[in-house]
């Protein structure tokens, strides 16, 4: 009788234990599907066009909220301070945010001059101007936007423009700080509203090939198709495409999600170092 309640005791302990296990076991299973911290951080840096060599990140950590996981990213570069949120699955942006550092005195014109930018650096922007330096920005076209409005403002005894704009496509709220006396960006804001895993293109379907190369020939303004390498590779299950651009004496080599057509990674060097 001893024996037997022995081992029904120990039989219980060891289902305990099982059981116990079985939680992290199959949270450990859902994170090998996860895009890492490291894919992340390259994600944001991309979206920001900041190189990863300049960046000094303080967190990538993993969060849930409404049944969602993502990575906060934050990280500073170029006298900025950049703060995301990137899906743990697919690498979309879900939310995003820049502002000068605390530490950095505002308008040091680290942004590269857009048109918007360049029609203010004769004097004081306007409305339009400072409407212009937002879209060129975000890289929205006007008539794709709604609920488009400019208003001038004081920040910290700083005269600045408030833009805020709609755009129905993608879902997404932007808005902007425009410094009146220079049209630098003091900060701006996006997010996607109401995201939902399985929106911006993120479906179980891969994007085209074309597709593909469209999005990295984007980011290196006058390579064309002779310049791209690209094939489809697996990592931990997952699809991506990896390439390479090589253009005007540098070369560029990336990985991009098949699925969401987010980078991953993307690295720069002259090919005479």
């Amino acid at each position: 009788m001893k024996k037997q309640l022995a081992i029904m005791t120990a039989s219980l302990v060891l289902a305990a234990t099982l059981a116990g296990c079985a939680q992290p076991a199959q949270r450990s299973a859902a994170h090998m599907n996860y895009i890492g911290a490291d894919a992340a951080k390259n994600m944001a840096a991309a979206d920001a066009q900041v190189d990863t060599a300049n960046a000094s990140f303080s967190g990538a950590n993993l969060g849930e909220k409404n049944g969602l996981s993502y990575y906060q990213v934050d990280f500073t570069a170029n006298g900025r301070e950049y703060h995301y949120a990137i899906d743990a699955m697919t690498g979309t942006v879900i939310e995003s945010s820049s502002a000068a550092s605390a530490q950095q005195t505002t308008g040091t014109g680290q942004q590269t001059a857009t048109a918007g930018q360049q029609a203010a650096a004769a004097g004081q922007v306007d409305e339009n101007q400072a409407k212009q330096i937002a879209l060129d920005h975000a890289g929205v076209a006007e008539s794709d936007t709604s609920f488009l409005w400019v208003k001038p403002d004081y920040e910290d005894g700083v005269a600045v423009y408030e833009v805020e704009f709609y755009v129905a496509s993608t879902n997404t709220e932007y808005d902007y700080e425009i410094e009146a006396a220079t049209g630098s960006i003091r900060s701006y804001d996006y997010d996607a509203e109401n995201y939902r895993p399985g929106q911006q293109g993120v479906t179980g379907e891969t994007k085209s090939e074309q597709e593909i190369r469209d999005i990295a020939l984007a980011k290196v303004p006058g390579a064309t198709e002779k310049d791209i390498r690209l094939k489809l590779d697996h990592d931990d299950g997952r699809l991506l495409y990896e390439g390479k651009i090589v253009y005007q004496g540098m070369e560029y080599e990336f990985e991009i999600d098949a699925y969401s057509g987010a980078i991953q990674e993307w690295d720069a060097e002259s090919i005479f170092d």
